[in-house]
């Protein structure tokens, strides 16, 4: 069977010259006569792995000598619970955005360590818009703001980096980051799981201000204290190495598309063909407001739910897989993602047009 158009929202497609060299390089990298996941992660072939990996993000996301990057295990699920911990810092309160399922999940596990105070909530419109930063009640006492920058389930995305009055901005990148270019030095902390457009499932990446570790409270085991991982190059424990050796494979192929700048203008193309098929039909309607559309994860929905399952099983045969939108919000989505090619997503739009023709 040849290859399909993978639309899932995570773990996602990879660029296929990445598995192709993944697949040339099972059985030994380099000279090295093994296998990476078969290296010590003190060795030194998987230490110019790690030392690769690194470098290579960093310059991807230009990001400034005085922060931190991390690469951990948890997903950026596990991330939720130890912002708190690690960033509080004794403050007893933490401001939160809520505009989706992702941010909702963080508030809840916030719950734990602080007073979250939800400083805005799309909630009324079922997330499918984002406030008026205008409208924002942010407090000075706060040890940090957070938000999500994209989310995933419902389709909605911050265009523009939020004002956040003086409050450390912390947000959760997992289905944008590397995607659009961002001014990192803005953020506190950023963190991001790799299933989505950095590599397999299995690392979550954080790039933390220097100031803002070494502050963890007493209960936070040292496996999840940044301060203790950044000083131990994020080996305190053994990584999930193969997952960093294939995340580097993608950071390598990234570059070589022109960087971040390239692939913004990428995504931005293979969004609008694709929210133009949508807009222009009269049978599939995206309910995100406009100004708020992520270049990431395209929800749609039928007019007719009764062609929904006519519609995947159409789909799948045509070699679009992954199209059944989350089952909160039923319908479609598609995500396409940095390693999604533009033909793909022309391929969804001209079988989107021919179904819409025949029903």
């Amino acid at each position: 069977m040849s290859r399909v158009y993978n639309f899932s929202a995570g773990p996602s497609a990879f660029p296929e010259t990445v598995l192709q060299q993944a697949k040339e390089e099972l059985l030994e990298w380099r000279d090295s006569g093994m296998s990476v996941m078969e290296m010590s992660h003190r060795g030194k072939h998987f230490s110019i792995i790690a030392e690769e990996l690194e470098s290579d993000l960093r310059d991807l996301l230009n990001v400034p000598a005085n922060y931190k990057v991390l690469f951990l295990q948890g997903g950026a699920s596990a991330q939720f619970s130890l912002i708190p911990q690690n960033i509080l810092n004794g403050k007893t309160k933490a401001c939160y955005i809520k505009t989706g399922a992702w941010s909702e999940k963080a508030i809840k596990d916030a719950k734990s360590y602080c007073n979250v105070i939800v400083s805005a909530s799309s909630e009324d419109s079922k997330f499918t818009s984002i406030p008026d930063v205008a409208g924002w009640q942010l407090d000075s006492e706060a040890a940090y703001l957070h938000y999500t920058s994209n989310e995933t389930i419902h389709g909605v995305e911050f265009s523009d980096i939020p004002e956040s009055q003086g409050l450390t901005l912390v947000s959760d990148m997992s289905s944008n980051i590397l995607s659009r270019k961002i001014d990192v030095s803005q953020f506190g902390l950023i963190y991001a799981g790799t299933q989505k457009n950095m590599g397999p499932a299995g690392v979550t990446v954080v790039i933390v201000r220097d100031d803002l570790i070494g502050h963890a409270t007493k209960t936070t085991p040292s496996v999840f204290d940044y301060a203790e991982q950044a000083k131990n190059q994020s080996m305190l424990n053994t990584p999930a190495t193969y997952s960093w050796y294939l995340v580097g494979l993608v950071l390598k192929w990234l570059k070589e598309q022109g960087g971040v700048a390239a692939i913004e203008q990428r995504n931005i193309t293979k969004a609008a063909k694709l929210y133009k098929a949508i807009d222009t039909s009269s049978l599939y309607r995206n309910p995100v407001e406009v100004a708020v559309r992520s270049r990431m994860n395209v929800p749609f929905i039928l007019a007719d739910e009764s062609l929904d399952k006519p519609f995947l099983a159409a789909a799948e045969a045509n070699g679009l897989l992954e199209l059944k939108g989350h089952r909160s919000v039923g319908g479609m989505r598609a995500s396409i993602y940095n390693a999604m090619p533009e033909a793909g997503v022309a391929a969804l739009c001209e079988f989107m047009t021919e179904f819409e023709r025949t029903h």
